[in-house]
């Protein structure tokens, strides 16, 4: 179906001025002079450029790809039923029941806000991340630098990309990098199992296992399973080697997981966590600049 280019603008621009500032962690500012959001702001929280932005809500430029329709959704906190709307005019079915879910409820977006002191993000059935917070950022690198279709652990672990070099490298050992990287195809022979009819998740795999010896022989070798909670070494080039613990909790009607990275009290892991809220918090505020608060990508 062709897109309504001057009805989609329309709808971006009302859900862009409906968004409070401080629902995604950025600051109002005594200088705001638009409600809502500033399409740098939208911008930045999506993961796409701001000349994108300004197109769409143009009505000129070209057609979103779901990806970005997607991180659009999230980062305008847009329910179910707004989320489809959008697809339908930029001209692409909203996602169908039986494929990998990557819209992530407004409740649980405030969720992850909540987790100030403590690393946390949202990944997909197949690996997707989809939302983080601003501790996930200054622990794991800027998810926002990434294009919404190479935000994916999988791909991001067994595919070489330049672009994902700017990601802290996890495992600190050779083995604990082998039992990572086994239990990511684990994931994912579970939900090639069940979502056989979702065309990004049989993309992932072919690319995967084409792309990838080590993913390749994995694949052929490696039984279904499910993300488990864990300790994980990230190696930070400021603080260094940090083991966490990796905690997993699942969120039934969406598919997704909830990661949360944590320490416990008076060890150098955490307070190493304390140190980065302060780096990630200065490096967020100079990357938010003319926004004037602390930016919290979606």
């Amino acid at each position: 179906m062709p897109p309504d280019r001057p009805r989609l603008a329309a709808v971006l621009r009302r859900a862009r001025e409906a968004v409070r500032p401080e629902d995604v962690g950025l600051a109002a500012g005594s200088r705001r002079r638009v409600p809502g959001l500033r399409r740098e702001e939208l911008a930045l929280l999506a993961g796409i450029s701001v000349d994108y932005v300004v197109r769409l809500e143009q009505g000129r430029g070209p057609q979103p790809s779901t990806q970005v329709l997607g991180a659009l959704a999230r980062a305008l906190r847009l329910d179910v039923d707004a989320r489809d709307e959008l697809f339908r005019l930029a001209g692409s079915p909203p996602p169908e029941e039986g494929t990998v879910d990557v819209h992530v409820r407004p409740s649980v977006l405030r969720l992850i806000d909540r987790f100030v002191d403590l690393p946390a993000f949202v990944q997909s059935a197949k690996g997707d991340v989809l939302a983080w917070n601003a501790m996930s950022e200054a622990l794991q690198g800027d998810w926002s630098s990434l294009p919404p279709e190479q935000r994916n652990l999988a791909r991001l672990r067994f595919l070489h990309d330049p672009a994902g070099e700017r990601m802290t490298p996890v495992g600190g050992t050779p083995e604990e990098r082998a039992a990572i990287a086994r239990q990511s195809v684990a994931n994912l022979r579970r939900a090639a199992a069940r979502y056989p009819r979702d065309p990004d998740l049989q993309r992932l795999l072919r690319d995967l296992r084409t792309g990838s010896p080590e993913f390749a022989t994995l694949w052929d070798d490696t039984a279904a399973g499910a993300w488990r909670s864990h300790r994980k070494t990230l190696l930070h080039p400021a603080v260094g080697p940090l083991t966490l613990e990796c905690d997993t909790l699942h969120v039934p009607d969406t598919d997704q997981l909830l990661v949360v990275y944590s320490a416990a009290p008076g060890t150098p892991e955490a307070e190493a966590l304390a140190l980065l809220r302060v780096l990630g918090t200065q490096e967020l505020r100079e990357r938010a600049g003319a926004s004037g608060g602390v930016a919290r990508p979606t």
